[in-house]
């Protein structure tokens, strides 16, 4: 069998880990998938549109979706402080303590037993995958900030000490260094 073709079945077997029939721990696919995005994304895609663009469903499912989730207490919104006709996401404590029930963790557990160096290249070989797809398909996948294309570092240095600021150029607003991690529906990955 031809070696791209047969990691694709492989993926094909990871992938139905990750959408199944029915329910788990009281919860369908889209559920678990929405919960585990909310709870790594950055303020500026924790809204039900970038939910909707993330999981690949309509904005009216996004809201059914939203719905059951805070319904079992998992989710809340709350009106932007800028803009009061947008909402923002968070996963409350119940829903972060929830998430150790995810279904996903098994795949977690599997892929952290490997080696640090082999940990890498599993991320970066999935990432190159994508950033060729969408290529093809002239789309965007959802990606860490610092991984974007938008994100601005400056470096300042005073007598005392150097620091660095970030900013998103997209959203014209400062980015703490601790959300550069974070997952962005808006990413644009650096063309080479």
């Amino acid at each position: 069998m031809n070696l791209a073709r047969e990691a694709i079945e492989l993926l094909g077997q990871v992938a139905r880990i990750l959408w199944f029939e029915g329910t788990k721990h009281g919860m369908r696919d889209r559920e678990w998938m929405a919960l585990r995005f909310l709870s790594r994304a950055n303020r500026f895609s924790r809204t039900p549109s970038a939910l909707a663009s993330y999981v690949g469903a309509t904005r009216g499912t996004a809201s059914f979706i939203i719905g059951e989730l805070e319904r079992l207490g998992y989710v809340e919104r709350k009106r932007s402080a800028t803009d009061k006709r947008s909402v923002m996401l968070s996963v409350t404590q119940q829903g972060k303590k929830f998430l150790a029930r995810d279904p996903v963790n098994g795949l977690v557990d599997a892929i952290a037993v490997l080696d640090d160096d082999s940990k890498i290249r599993f991320r970066d070989t999935l990432r190159h995958v994508l950033d060729q797809s969408d290529a093809a398909e002239q789309r965007h996948h959802t990606d860490v900030c610092k991984r974007c294309i938008f994100l601005r570092e400056d470096r300042t240095s005073s007598e005392s000490k150097s620091a660095v600021e970030f900013t998103c150029r997209l959203f014209r607003a400062p980015i703490a260094e601790a959300e550069i991690d974070l997952l962005c529906t808006s990413f644009e990955h650096h063309r080479q």
